[in-house]
């Protein structure tokens, strides 16, 4: 029997109150019909009248380039940045909810983002929905980016028309991997991300760029606010983070107790979120106290992806059988999925499992050797050290060519053991894969166009390690104190390394780069060198006094400093 399809009705900057009596402002998009429909909601800054291509014209202009599966299904005319488009899923018998968060687009108020007082904004709303008389009192929560994060914490609250939960490339860990990378102030994503994502659109901004796709009047609201009007009406973001470099209360009131987070889950990540999403979305995954719960691993691009016909289709039957309590064989699918990339950026296969990491992964070491440069399939005897300058290319070790096709799918770490010649050093690691001839195998991430295998970052002083959670194959750092080093002195490091999945043919091979500054490639120039804006370069957090000294490899003997990655077994070495 075919399913009714609906016309769409539009309801613009709808007044949702907050407990508090605040009204913030959001669209509503939903089926031109009585009855009453599940709600789909997102929440967040970058307002909901943006134009996808005024917020980000690369996005819009790739999407028209190279989807054109995604413009067959939608004019598109309601798409904006990192939320579902609402030409659809209304169709189906979806109602979706827009909101601006308080502060940004045509919500009035202070402007704080990933703060506790946004997620009771979001619980509030979420709770507003719930009960409205077109609102079956089911609630979804889906998205891309900060519309994937701040689903973990509002679920988190538990909010009782909450009814599941598609953080799609969202990690929800606000220290490790939004702010600082295990320690390291992520300078230039989040300079880059609160200026423009950001500020631009915060209520009563008389500058911003952006005009609304309904009206054509600007996104801000029709208020015009002063410089020093709109600095004081919004959190000093970036300056509050630089003041907290250790984990503390700041970062545990905005990171989720994954524990309390017990309703249906749909988790994507995507291989190219290197530097914010993919390690932090896996982890989340892995927390969730849901017994129903599925994790899917991607490649390519993680937005466009996420509006891809085939994927919208996997979200609905998600939210069919959540939402709306079809038996639509939902509970068949494979609890784990990972795409195995391939040279050329593809998908050589999907690999399916009942849990993360995968149950047939053969933990693989690959012995670093500071003397011939090498990863060696067997311990090394001898001792060895090799040196570099902090700021330098760093040190490459290389492995000899796979002898037949290998797939390496999972967690990755480095056992290091490192000295530096002043009290502190930063651990910068980069995988890179190469082909037969020596080509480089890169990847398109977020928005690198020509990113490596994967990578993994520590602050050495940061190194203690939480017995109870890690893992021999996962070391978590709780980042609560700095253990500053001797200069000269050994330390032994257990170095997370991201996650990665990649077929490596016959004859090819990988490399691992250790370094004291962010990855580029020499010669390369613009932003896109390696790791786009994901740079680390702040001088507060990272003054010369400490991390511009000379730092040490030590291999062999009484060092066993090795590669630990998981081999898959059709493709064991």
């Amino acid at each position: 029997m075919a399913k009714t399809r609906y016309e769409m009705r539009l309801e613009t900057n709808v007044g949702i109150p907050m407990r508090d009596g605040a009204i913030l402002r959001a669209n509503v998009y939903r089926p031109d019909a009585q009855g009453r429909f599940p709600v789909i909601m997102t929440f967040g800054p970058y307002g909901k009248d943006v134009p996808l291509r005024q917020f980000m014209q690369e996005a819009w202009d790739r999407l028209n380039a190279t989807y054109p599966e995604v413009l067959a299904a939608s004019s598109c005319k309601h798409l904006v940045f990192e939320r579902p488009d609402p030409e659809v899923w209304i169709p189906d018998g979806y109602v979706l909810i827009n909101v601006d968060s308080r502060g940004a687009g045509k919500s009035p108020g202070k402007l704080d983002p990933n703060s506790p007082a946004e997620f009771r904004d979001f619980f509030d709303a979420v709770e507003w929905a719930g009960a409205r008389e077109f609102s079956s009192g089911k609630v979804g929560l889906l998205g891309i980016s900060y519309y994937a994060a701040s689903q973990w914490f509002v679920a988190a609250m538990r909010p009782r028309y909450l009814s599941a939960i598609l953080p799609w490339q969202g990690t929800y860990d606000f220290y490790r991997d939004r702010t600082r990378l295990d320690g390291i102030y992520s300078s230039g994503f989040l300079k880059r991300w609160w200026n423009v994502s950001v500020l631009r659109n915060q209520h009563g901004n008389p500058e911003t760029n952006c005009t609304d796709i309904y009206t054509g009047e600007r996104v801000t609201g029709p208020e015009g606010f002063t410089k020093e009007q709109l600095k004081a009406n919004a959190s000093n973001y970036l300056e509050d983070v630089l003041a907290h470099p250790l984990c503390d209360e700041f970062y545990r009131e905005r990171t989720p107790d994954l524990s309390k987070i017990d309703v249906p889950a749909l988790v994507v990540a995507n291989w190219g979120g290197l530097g914010l999403h993919t390690r932090g979305t896996i982890r989340g995954f892995m927390g969730l106290a849901s017994r129903n719960k599925w994790l899917k691993v991607q490649g390519g691009s993680y937005f466009h992806t996420f509006l891809q016909p085939k994927n919208v289709a996997l979200q609905k039957r998600f939210f069919d059988r959540y939402l709306k309590g079809e038996q639509n064989g939902w509970e068949n699918e494979p609890v784990v999925e990972v795409q195995v990339r391939a040279p050329g950026d593809t998908i050589k296969r999907t690999a399916q499992a009942a849990s993360w990491p995968l149950p047939q992964t053969q933990w693989t070491k690959y012995w670093l050797d500071a003397g011939a440069k090498t990863l060696a399939t067997a311990e090394l005897r001898d001792a060895a050290s090799a040196s570099y300058p902090a700021l330098s290319e760093g040190i490459t070790f290389r492995r000899a060519p796979f002898e037949k096709e290998t797939e390496i799918a999972g967690p990755v770490k480095a056992k290091l053991f490192v000295s530096s010649s002043t009290a502190d050093m930063d651990i910068f690691a980069t995988i890179c894969a190469f082909d037969a001839s020596g080509k480089e195998m890169t990847f398109i991430a977020a928005p690198e166009p020509k990113a490596p295998v994967t990578q993994g970052w520590l602050r050495v002083s940061q190194r203690k390690l939480d017995p109870t959670r890690s893992r021999e194959y996962l070391p978590y750092y709780p980042h609560d104190e700095r253990q500053l080093l001797d200069p000269g002195e050994i330390y032994e490091v257990d170095l997370e390394i991201w996650p990665m999945a990649l077929a490596f043919p016959a004859g090819s091979t990988l490399t691992l780069t250790i370094q004291g500054k962010d990855f580029e490639r020499p010669g390369e120039t613009g932003p896109m060198r390696g790791v786009a804006w994901f740079t680390h370069d702040e001088p507060r957090d990272r003054p010369p006094k400490l991390f511009h000294g000379v730092n040490t490899l030590h291999t062999g003997g009484a060092h066993r400093s090795y590669l630990l990655l998981p081999v898959l077994p059709q493709g064991a070495a």
